[in-house]
């Protein structure tokens, strides 16, 4: 783990400023920040055992990728794995199959993860969308958590959604013209809005 991003502080007397429920919430959940792991390869795995099942069975799954990976995630140790011995670890084929194909891509370099940092939030995302089973959720999943980028607003994301609906005492699922007012206030410091209305439904802060 590493310090929080550079932007942080600036960002919580931003949104203080702009936000009531948000002011509340930075006051009430300053025990942690945002945080990465510089590891590209790792959090994209993560982020394709998470889609689409709950984090308790995510986290179940995960246990048993680091197993058979010996505790290092990595495009080598994946790259040694077969589809039946990853579908042991209770993926799917078809996540089976993208995490494999993932860790061949960066093996032979014909994904480059150092390109992101000199593309902008909507090509990174394009470019990342290129990968198996990397669509727009998981792409901002990875410039949110792994690049910190700072103005991220996940509108697919369920979580945020429903943190939406609990704070602004909004009906679930909340108007998207709503959120889309949100991102304005909210913007250039999207992502630490998300961090927060997460924190509001989740005792432990997120990281992929």
């Amino acid at each position: 783990m590493t310090k929080p991003p550079h932007y942080w502080k600036k960002a919580k007397n931003y949104l203080s400023s702009k936000d009531k429920v948000m002011k509340n919430l930075i006051k009430r959940y300053d025990d942690a920040t945002l945080s990465t792991r510089k590891d590209v390869f790792y959090s994209l795995c993560k982020s394709i055992i998470g889609q689409q099942i709950s984090v308790a069975a995510a986290n179940s799954v995960y246990k048993k990728f680091n197993t058979a990976c010996k505790g290092k995630i990595t495009p080598q140790s994946v790259k040694k794995l077969g589809i039946t011995k990853l579908k042991k670890c209770g993926l799917s084929k078809q996540k089976a199959k993208g995490i494999k194909e993932l860790s061949i891509k960066f093996i032979n370099k014909s994904f480059d993860p150092s390109l992101i940092k000199k593309m902008n939030d909507e090509e990174a995302i394009e470019y990342l969308s290129t990968l198996r089973q990397i669509g727009r959720w998981s792409a901002e999943m990875i410039l949110l958590f792994t690049f910190n980028r700072s103005n991220i607003w996940p509108v697919q994301d369920i979580g945020l959604l429903r943190a939406i609906s609990n704070n602004y005492n909004k009906k679930y699922l909340p108007p998207m013209s709503f959120v889309k007012k949100l991102s304005k206030i909210y913007s250039p410091y999207c992502s630490v809005a998300t961090w927060y209305l997460w924190r509001s439904i989740d005792d432990e802060p997120i990281q992929y």
